[in-house]
C-alpha cells in the first residue's frame, strides 16, 4: 500500500509520536561508545563458534564465501547508513520502511526484528551458561541465565550511558582478542613466530584443494557466513541516543569495510592457512581454538572460552537494548500496545522488562519443549535478518530520490553505485533465498521465517486499512 494512504492515527516517522519518543530518550552515548558498539557488533559468537561449520563444509573457499557475503553486508550497511544519517531515529530501518513503503512495512520489519533479538537473547544466555557450568560443574544452567538476565536488565533499566560503558569494555576485550589472534596467526604464517614453521599453501591446496566439497559445500559455507554478520544494525538504533547522531552513524558506516575485511575475511584466511580445514577440532570446538592449539598456545581452550563468554554477554546486552528501543519506537508510531512505550528518566523501562522476560521465556522453552516448540522458534527467526535487509534495500531505493529532491543536504552518506548497487544487492538477497530452498536445513528456516513475515505483514496491512477506514 502507498504511504499516502496511511491514516493519521498511525503516527508517521516525522509525527509528534516519534519526535516525542526520540526527544524523551536521553543522549548519553558518546562517540567512543558508538564506535565500539559498531566495532563490537562485527565480532560476535557467530564468528568465534559458528564459522567452524562453514569451514568444515566449504574448506579453504570459506574465505571467498565470507568475502562475498561481507560485500553484501557492506552494501546493506551503506544503504542503512544513508537513511539513518539523514534521519537518525531509534526505530532505524523500521521507520525508514514506514516512510518508504507504508506503516505495514514498518510494523512487519520492526516486530520481526524484535522477535529475533529477544530469541537471540535467550540463545546467548544459554551459550554463556554452558561455558560457566563447564567451569563450575553441578550448577544449574537456568540459574546462570537468570543471573545474566538480571545483570543486563539492570544495566538497560539504568541510564543509557551504563549500556554504552558495558558495550565499550566488552567490545574492547573482543577487539584486543581478535587483534592478538590475527597478529599471532600472521607471524606463524610468515614463519617468524618461535616454534612454528611457515605452512605455505599446503592447507589451501591439499586435502581436496581449495574447493574440497564442490559447489554444494561452498553454498553451505556461504549461507553460514551470511547469517554470521547479524548485529551490525544495532549501531543505527543506538545513534539516536548519541551526542552527535548524524556524525556518529556516518563514521560507523564508513569504517564498516575495513572492519569486515579485517575481522571476518582476515581471520578466516589465517585459520584455513594455518590449520587443515578437515581437522575435527575446527567443527567440534571451534576454528579459533583449533588454530591456537595448532600454534601450541597453552590454555587455548580456556582462552577461547573467556573470549566467547564475553562475546555472548556483549550480544545479550546489545540485543536487550536494541529490542527495547525498537519496541518503544513501534509503540510511538501507534504500532503496539501504548503501555509498552512509557519512558521513565529517559529509558523505556517497560520495553526493556518485556523484552528481557520474552528472552527468558525462550530459555525456559529450551528446557520445557526442547523437541518441538523450541526448534520451531529457532527456525522462525532463522532468516529474519535477510527479511530485514530486503526492507532496508527497498526503502533506500524508494527514499533516495525523495531525499535528493526535498533535502539533498541530508545525504551525508551516499549508497555506492546507486541505483545499480541497491538493485544488485536485492538480486543477491533473492539468490540467497533460492540457495536456502536447495538445502534441507535452511529450507525449514526459510519457510518458518516466511510464515512469521506473512503473519506480521497481514496484521500490519489490516491495521493500516482499519485506520484508513476510520478516517473515511
Amino acid at each position: 500500500m502507498s504511504r499516502t494512504s496511511a491514516p493519521p492515527p498511525i503516527a508517521g516517522p516525522n509525527s509528534p509520536g516519534t519526535a516525542t519518543v526520540d526527544s524523551a530518550l536521553t543522549h548519553g552515548l558518546k562517540q567512543r561508545h558508538l564506535s565500539m558498539i559498531a566495532l563490537g557488533g562485527v565480532i560476535g559468537a557467530g564468528l568465534f563458534v559458528g564459522s567452524g561449520a562453514g569451514i568444515a563444509a566449504a574448506g579453504p573457499s570459506i574465505v571467498v564465501a565470507y568475502g562475498i557475503s561481507g560485500l553484501l553486508v557492506m552494501f546493506v550497511m551503506r544503504m542503512l547508513g544513508e537513511m539513518s544519517a539523514a534521519n537518525p531515529v531509534s526505530g532505524s530501518f523500521s521507520v525508514h520502511a514506514e516512510r518508504a513503503i507504508g506503516p505495514w512495512a514498518g510494523f512487519t520489519a520492526g516486530w520481526a526484528f524484535w522477535v529475533l533479538l529477544c530469541v537471540a537473547v535467550g540463545l546467548e544466555g544459554i551459550g554463556a551458561a554452558k561455558i560457566v557450568t563447564g567451569w563450575l560443574p553441578g550448577t544449574p544452567e537456568w540459574a546462570w541465565v537468570a543471573l545474566f538476565m538480571v545483570m543486563f536488565l539492570g544495566t538497560n533499566l539504568a541510564a543509557v550511558k551504563n549500556f554504552g560503558e558495558f558495550e565499550f569494555w566488552f567490545a574492547s576485550l573482543k577487539v584486543v582478542a581478535i587483534t592478538l589472534f590475527l597478529v599471532l596467526g600472521v607471524l606463524a604464517i610468515l614463519g617468524v613466530l618461535p616454534g612454528t614453521h611457515a605452512p605455505g599453501t599446503s592447507n589451501l591446496t591439499g586435502d581436496g584443494g581449495f574447493l574440497p566439497n564442490g559447489s554444494d559445500g561452498f553454498i553451505i559455507g556461504l549461507l553460514a557466513s551470511v547469517f554470521a554478520y547479524g548485529g551490525l544494525e544495532t549501531v543505527t538504533i543506538a545513534a539516536a541516543e548519541s551526542e552527535n547522531p548524524v556524525q556518529g552513524v556516518a563514521k560507523a558506516v564508513r569504517t564498516a569495510m575495513w572492519r569486515i575485511a579485517l575481522f571476518y575475511v582476515g581471520s578466516m584466511a589465517v585459520i584455513v592457512t594455518l590449520v587443515p580445514w578437515d581437522d575435527p577440532k575446527v567443527a567440534a570446538v571451534g576454528p579459533f581454538y583449533a588454530a591456537l592449539d595448532h600454534l601450541g598456545i597453552t590454555g587455548a581452550a580456556e582462552i577461547m572460552n573467556v573470549v566467547i563468554l564475553v562475546a555472548l554477554l556483549s550480544a545479550m546486552n546489545a540485543n536487550i537494548y536494541g529490542a527495547s528501543r525498537m519496541a518503544c519506537s513501534l509503540v510511538a508510531r501507534g504500532q503496539g500496545p501504548a503501555r509498552l512505550g512509557k519512558i521513565t528518566s529517559g529509558v523505556p523501562r517497560r520495553a526493556v522488562l518485556v523484552s528481557s522476560v520474552f528472552g527468558f521465556l525462550c530459555v525456559l522453552l529450551s528446557y520445557w519443549r526442547p523437541d518441538d516448540v523450541f526448534p520451531w522458534l529457532l527456525n522462525m527467526i532463522g532468516a529474519v535478518i535477510l527479511v530485514v535487509w530486503i526492507f532496508i534495500a527497498v526503502s533506500q531505493l524508494l527514499l533516495r530520490g525523495r531525499m535528493e529532491r526535498e533535502a539533498p543536504e541530508k545525504l551525508v552518506v551516499r549508497m555506492w553505485l546507486f541505483p545499480t548497487g541497491t538493485i544488485a544487492a536485492l538480486a543477491a538477497m533473492g539468490g540467497i533465498f533460492l540457495l536456502m530452498l536447495r538445502q534441507p536445513d535452511t529450507r525449514d528456516q526459510l519457510l518458518a521465517t516466511g510464515a512469521l513475515t506473512l503473519v506480521l505483514a497481514a496484521i500490519g496491512v489490516w491495521r493500516q486499512r482499519k485506520g484508513a477506514g476510520a478516517v473515511r
